[in-house]
């Protein structure tokens, strides 16, 4: 029985729920902050999981929650901003301050959740250059504070209660005829939550895996197009989509940003301008799950409803 004590910071999201399971599955003590406790009842259930109320943005409760565990995992992040600023607090400022907690308390071991395409120089938008940034700082605790660090670099992750397929099935749900398309051609190499969560646990035991930054893709690459048309056959609404052009697509962010849940923004529009692909080995695309054998289990033939609640609870974000 591994004793160890791991701290998910953003425990009570999507991934964080994969993550859980694997972690206590694999015999791992879990504390996960979360601002409304009795609200993730399957959390609270679950043996070996602690679920703490609190805000991780009161530096007195981030501090508590770090204080005595063994392993740090962020997987706190915001694809939109609320407010301008949002990306920087989160994406930026909290690595920061994860770094001072853990070097007060000798922490010496850090899991961090990146995203493809990250890089604070170089990302087309501005959700790409903050996560970039912020796992650059994350990896700072290297040689600052002498911390084992690995991130987690995927392309869309998907499972039950995901936030990309929910939220197209709700938007051709709603849509009266056909469904227009921004950048239709962007490509995506979707991964399976329990794929990027097993790497993730795996990487606790891997003393190689220490300084590594792992690019995390699917078995297969598709349009944006494709992904959506499938997902309209899946649910059986069978609506048209129309492809929009480039500056039709850009057009849409601007408008769409103000939409409730904000489906789909100008920043959205510029990280869609890099493919979120990567190369995979052989052994690595007959190990990983295809979404086929997946998303028609939580997908197909629910009900309109199911995929709002789940794309509102999703979409929430689990920062404080």
């Amino acid at each position: 029985m591994n004793k160890q004590t791991i701290c998910i910071l953003g425990g009570t999201g999507f991934v964080g729920h994969y993550l859980t399971h694997a972690l206590v599955n694999a015999g791992y003590h879990v504390r996960i902050p979360s601002r409304r406790r009795e609200r993730n009842r399957e959390l609270l259930v679950m043996p070996g999981v602690d679920v703490v109320e609190g805000s991780i943005s009161d530096p007195a409760f981030l501090n508590q929650i770090i204080e005595k565990s063994d392993v740090v995992i962020n997987l706190v992040a915001l694809l939109n901003e609320g407010k301008k600023g949002d990306f920087q607090k989160i994406h930026v400022d909290l690595p920061k301050r994860i770094n001072d907690v853990m070097a007060k308390h000798g922490v010496k071991r850090l899991l961090h959740m990146s995203a493809l395409n990250a890089d604070a120089t170089a990302g087309p938008s501005r959700y790409l250059k903050s996560k970039g940034e912020g796992e650059d700082i994350a990896h700072s605790a290297e040689k600052n504070n002498n911390v084992s660090v690995t991130s987690f670099r995927p392309s869309v992750i998907f499972g039950s209660g995901d936030h990309f397929f929910n939220m197209f099935a709700l938007l051709l749900k709603r849509s009266i005829l056909a469904l227009p398309l921004a950048c239709p051609n962007a490509r995506f190499a979707p991964i399976y939550a329990e794929d990027v969560t097993s790497h993730m646990v795996a990487a606790l035991v891997n003393d190689d895996s220490a300084g590594k930054r792992y690019d995390l893709c699917g078995p297969h690459v598709y349009t944006l197009e494709q992904l959506v048309e499938y997902t309209n056959k899946l649910i059986g609404t069978n609506k048209a989509l129309i492809g929009l052009g480039d500056g039709a697509s850009r057009f849409m962010g601007s408008v769409l940003q103000f939409a409730p849940g904000k489906p789909f923004t100008p920043d959205n529009y510029l990280s869609m301008k890099k493919d979120s692909v990567c190369p995979i080995s052989k052994d690595e695309q007959q190990q990983r799950t295809s979404l086929e054998a997946v998303v028609p289990l939580y997908l197909g033939g629910t009900k309109q409803k199911d995929h709002y609640d789940n794309y509102r609870y999703y979409a929430r974000r689990e920062t404080q």
